[in-house]
């Protein structure tokens, strides 16, 4: 079978139509329909002509394996299912074997998978591209520059995790061969603004949150940072952590990828430094300070971050502190020197901080492209990949989204043209007769923005450039005026001048009316972005630092080379960037990818009709479809075409001998094709309409069911043949088997019967030879038998005497023993008789002489004299016990020492003294006190029924007197304001830390108690933040750990609870706890104040209820309390375990 006949084709098997060219009816809900349907059935890929469209999955597809890879290798673009595989092998092989320029345009809109597709097809290119060291490393390089870009070029958006914020195009550069010798990258509009703000539910650039997560130990303290991302200002916290995304892993591949392109170690770390700069400069704040002249200057706040980034840019600090306080204006050789107040000096820290990133960026991709550019001066094949924005329409629309959807016109204009030239060439070259196709134009749309002279571009140029006020108003005024009449252009003025109402178009708005529809711009910003505006004094300021890479990156800050000359805008610089692209994609043969989002949830098996129509419409695929069927609707060449049809035809099957044109011929006049539905081209056949493919498919199925019922037909009769014989074989075989094996078992019978006869012959000799051997043998032994019994009897009876013998003798030795036996018991028997006697004398004399003796001396001693000597006696001991005490122990109440018990019956009498005597000593040590030491001890008191057992800080609050003032408010003239206002006495004054409802940081605050209220005042200037009536408060809230967090809940309604509760700080939450408990205990006109012992409470914060929970654990920050804001509903915080 020759390799034609084995290969498939696109028509093969199809789920819906593979080729968009070929549906029918062509409708917008056919479109659709057919995209879902294959969307469905995993079927991600489908062609309009050489147009691949690229359905976003959200999930992973075994269809790039390396079996797809060879599977698609080296085979014509229609021949096999669609698939990104098949553009890349056919761009591959026009540039190596025809030597053509390539280029693959990527476009769609954020999150529909243009950066997965250019890694598709990168990863292709290199696959099948040549093999050997050299080239190995330069694949490497070219595969590995992708992380490196992602990680500072790509953010998570609400519509894409990984999505690329800026335009990138890189030519890969091949020799003659087709093996690859490196490559350029070319980046367009960096959305820089992203570093300093993102909106919500998105994050800041990639690599910020990779070096925090993934970087060592080590390389954060060289770079003077911390783990922590709610500690910098610039990076968003409520998607600081992504599903599915590793930041610390992915910091190891973008330094692993630094070291395969080819960056140098000292080059990483000034890069870290710069990326940590960017962080710190967030954190500078700034706050106003009056002049005498009457204008506010800018101070910075906290001096430290400000220090610290010029320790890692090595810049003075007085110098860059200087920069964000003046500006210096030069003009005729004129210098004047003005303040910046506060709202400048933060646009000029953002100025920085964005020029500082994008900087950075450009210099990132031309060091990239130092490492990868071809060593070889020889004459190169190229290979461009443009991975850029889709066209973009959001609810609000400003100066990012006016240029992108400007690139994209420019890039649909040249699409439509190299479509149409496409087409028209492959006419020609085929010999067929091109007729003009009509099509949308959009050049007048390119012209109304582009237009040196009337061009929205310009004129916001000219508006950025003209003296006088200039603000967003003026631009818009200008647009109105020049642009009223374009068709495509539209404003409220306009329309009123027209005397049309609309309603939907807001008075600080514009509207054009792109290829992809209307898109509505909001004006406000585009004077500032489009003037993206350094202040000289940072340019100069960091061209001073002693930094590697600070002074490349800010070469106009040499002061040798001043130049007074406004630098280009933003606008300018991109219209400029896009005409270069423009002129490189015409000079190459093109390719495109056009890729869809299914759905705005990022997830798999969802198809949404509406978003997807949208951004049909928007990429102009209908259009493509129309133009692509305006002459032929499908063309291929003969061979392949006569291949899958011949069977349709007796003269062309099996086999056409002559050449495929003729036999494609005669195949369709056979079939009766009508001569207009078809054209001969000089290597292809062209067919007008898809109906008459699809007579063609229908009638090569219903003869491919035809072959198929006649190949199983003469299968099954060979089979069934191919059987019987194989049944007659085995029958003969059984046969000759079964005579072989009858034989040998009639002869086993004969012989075993034979050798049974034998063998019953030789047993019945034997056992008459045995028989007659017994009868000899049984004579013998009983002989022997009759002798051995005689011999027993005579020795029996011997045994028998000798036994009577010996039992006469020991019988004498027992009646001897037994008699002397008797006589020694009669012997003892008389031996203890007479010493009982001689005993019971003695005893008789005792008591004799004891009797004479109570006789002789009974006339000495009265009858009672027994009761007395006992109660002199114990006179005496309770003497002794009690002069005993006189050596008392110490008057301290806690002294626990007394005398020991000299007897046990004074036991109770004992422990009474005891008691007594603290009683006493205890009075004697209260009659001491004064009044302010009696409340203090009462206070005491209360913390201990309050907390003791209760709350883990209690017992180190023990030793520690309630001072009550702790920041001496009489003494302190920076508090005389706030003494005032306070007009009851202070029973706390101390400084605690607030804790921030939106993010859980601290902020410190002066707090006052007094006995109708608490107050809580700025640290450093002592102004009131906030004055709450005790009466206002419910109750407060505290944990059981070593912590000093306590909330402050107030009243539902009151006008204290407006913000909601209050999460403070202290560490002498015992006393602050404890006086306010005592002023509701002792105060009639309010209720007692509850105080709440748990790990875990609510808090009112403004509407939402928020759980403060108390964990244990290491908090990030060290050894201290750390309070951290999970979501909307859990405020977490870590105490170090005990």
């Amino acid at each position: 079978m020759s390799k034609m006949e084995v290969k498939t084709s696109l028509l093969d098997n199809m789920i819906g139509v593979g080729d968009m060219v070929l549906i029918e009816p062509l409708s917008e809900d056919t479109f659709i329909e057919n995209l879902k349907k294959r969307f469905d059935h995993n079927e991600i890929y489908t062609y309009i002509g050489s147009v691949v469209i690229s359905m976003n999955p959200y999930k992973s597809l075994p269809i790039y394996t390396a079996e797809k890879v060879e599977e698609y290798r080296n085979r014509n673009f229609y021949e096999l299912s669609p698939h990104v595989y098949a553009l890349a092998d056919e761009a591959y092989r026009s540039l190596r074997e025809q030597d053509k320029d390539q280029c693959i345009l990527i476009t769609g809109e954020s999150g529909a998978g243009k950066t997965e597709a250019s890694k598709f097809v990168m990863s292709y290119v290199a696959a099948v591209c040549g093999k050997g060291q050299e080239v190995n490393k330069v694949k490497e390089q070219l595969l590995q520059s992708n992380p490196v870009l992602e990680a500072f070029g790509n953010a998570k958006t609400v519509r894409n995790d990984n999505s690329s914020r800026f335009g990138k195009y890189m030519d890969i550069e091949f020799d003659f061969k087709g093996d690859p010798l490196g490559g350029v990258i070319s980046n367009y509009l960096l959305e820089k603004s992203r570093v300093v703000k993102q909106p919500r539910g998105e994050r800041n650039f990639h690599i910020f949150y990779q070096l925090l997560s993934g970087a060592s130990d080590d390389t954060l303290k060289k770079l003077k940072l911390d783990r922590d991302f709610s500690k910098y200002n610039y990076l968003s916290l409520d998607s600081a952590t992504v599903n599915g995304l590793d930041d610390a892993a992915s910091f190891r591949t973008v330094r692993n990828a630094m070291q395969i392109v080819g960056f140098m170690e000292d080059e990483v770390q000034s890069i870290l430094e710069l990326v940590a700069a960017v962080l710190k400069l967030g954190n500078i704040e700034f706050k106003p300070e009056s002049r005498c002249n009457g204008y506010d200057e800018s101070r910075v706040k906290d001096k430290n971050d400000l220090k610290e980034m010029c320790e890692l840019l090595g810049i003075e600090q007085s110098v860059l502190e200087r920069a964000f306080s003046f500006r210096t204006v030069e003009a005729k050789m004129e210098k004047m020197s003005t303040t910046l107040n506060v709202a400048q000096a933060y646009y000029a820290r953002d100025a920085l901080a964005k020029n500082l990133y994008s900087r950075l960026f450009s210099w990132l991709v031309n060091r990239i492209n130092e490492s990868i550019k071809a060593q070889t001066k020889s004459r190169k094949k190229v290979m461009g990949v443009l991975d850029i924005y889709g066209f973009e329409i959001f609810e609000d629309n400003s100066f990012e989204q006016f240029i992108i959807n400007y690139c994209n016109e420019k890039l649909q204009q040249i699409f439509i043209e190299l479509t149409l030239r496409e087409e028209q060439e492959e006419y020609v070259r085929e010999g067929i007769e091109w007729t003009n196709i009509e099509y949308f134009n959009n050049a007048i749309i390119c012209d109304l923005i582009e237009n040196n002279k009337n061009g929205i571009l310009a004129m916001l140029d000219e508006e950025c450039l003209r003296p006088g006020t200039v603000t967003d108003e003026t631009f818009l005024d200008k647009l109105n005026t020049v642009c009223a009449e374009h068709q495509h252009f539209e404003s409220r003025q306009s329309k009123n001048s027209k005397f049309l109402t609309d309603h939907s178009l807001p008075h600080n708005c514009f509207r054009i009316q792109h290829y992809a529809g209307k898109v509505l711009y909001r004006v406000e910003g585009f004077v500032d972005k489009n003037n993206d505006l350094l202040y000289r004094d940072l340019s100069q300021a960091m061209y001073k630092a002693n930094h590697s890479l600070i002074k490349i990156l800010f070469p106009e800050g040499n002061p040798a080379k001043v130049n007074l000359k406004r630098p280009p805008t933003a606008g300018f610089q991109f219209k400029a960037s896009v005409g270069t692209l423009m002129k490189n994609l015409l000079s190459k043969n093109p390719n495109y990818i056009r890729c869809i989002k299914p759905n705005d949830k990022k997830a798999a098996h969802i198809f949404t009709d509406s978003l997807v129509c949208h951004q049909v419409r928007y990429l102009g695929l209908m259009e493509n479809v129309r133009v692509r069927r305006a002459g032929y609707a499908f063309r291929q060449a003969y061979e392949p075409c006569l291949e899958r049809y011949k069977m349709l035809c007796k003269q062309t099957w099996p086999h056409w001998k002559g050449p495929a044109r003729g036999g494609v011929e005669v195949l369709l006049t056979d079939l009766q094709v009508p001569a207009e539905e078809f054209a001969y081209g000089r290597s292809k056949i062209f067919i007008r309409n898809p109906r008459t493919l699809f007579f063609l498919e229908e009638k090569r199925r219903q003869c491919l069911e035809d072959l198929a019922t006649l190949i199983q037909k003469i299968y099954r009769g060979w089979k069934s043949r191919t059987h019987f014989l194989l049944l007659k074989k085995s029958q003969v075989v059984v046969a000759a088997w079964y005579r072989r094996f009858a034989q040998q078992k009639k002869y086993q019978n004969i012989r075993s019967s034979a050798l049974v006869f034998q063998s019953f012959i030789r047993g019945w000799k034997a056992r008459k030879l045995l028989r007659e051997l017994k009868h000899k043998k049984r004579c013998e032994k009983a002989v022997s038998t009759i002798s051995a019994y005689w011999h027993g009897t005579q020795a029996r009876w011997e045994l028998r005497r000798l036994k009577e013998e010996a039992r006469n003798k020991h019988a004498v030795s027992v009646i001897w023993a037994a008699w002397l036996g008797t006589k020694a018991r009669r012997e003892l028997k008389r031996l203890k008789e007479e010493a009982r006697r001689k005993h019971a004398v003695a005893v008789i004399w005792a008591y004799w002489l004891g009797l004479k003796v109570r006789r002789e001396y009974r006339k000495f001693f009265r009858a009672n004299a027994g009761k007395k000597i006992y109660d002199f006696t114990i006179q005496r001991i309770m003497q002794k016990y009690f002069l005993g005490l006189k050596k008392m122990p110490s008057m301290s109440p806690v002294d626990k020492s007394w005398p020991a018990r000299p007897y046990g019956f004074l036991d109770g009498t004992h422990q009474e003294l005891r008691r007594i005597f603290h009683l006493w000593r205890c009075k004697k040590y209260r009659s001491q006190f004064t009044e302010e030491k009696k409340a203090t001890y009462e206070e005491k008191l209360a913390a201990s029924e309050l907390f003791k057992d209760k709350k883990a800080l209690y017992p180190s609050s023990v030793g520690q007197p309630f001072k009550g003032d702790y920041v001496e408010m009489t003494k302190n003239p920076k508090y005389q304001k706030l003494n005032s206002f306070v007009e009851d006495k202070v029973l706390v004054a101390d400084v605690v830390s607030k804790i921030n409802r939106a993010n859980g940081k601290v902020t410190p605050r002066i707090f006052l108690l007094t006995k109708k209220s608490l107050v809580l005042a700025d640290q450093k200037t002592g102004q009131v933040k906030a004055s709450v009536p005790l009466p206002d408060l419910s109750s407060v809230s505290v944990s059981t750990q070593n912590d000093g967090f306590f909330a402050l809940k107030l009243k539902e309604g009151s006008t204290s609870a407006a913000k909601g509760d209050f999460l403070l700080s202290s560490d002498r939450l015992i006393e602050i706890i404890t006086k306010l408990h005592c002023i509701g205990a002792t105060s009639a006109d309010r209720n007692k104040i509850n105080i709440d012992i748990s790990d875990e409470f609510l808090v009112q914060f403004k509407q939402d209820k928020v759980c403060v929970k108390f964990i244990q654990g290491t908090p990030k920050n060290g050894n201290g309390v750390a309070c951290k804001r999970k979501n909307n509903r859990l405020l977490e915080v870590s105490v170090p375990s005990p």
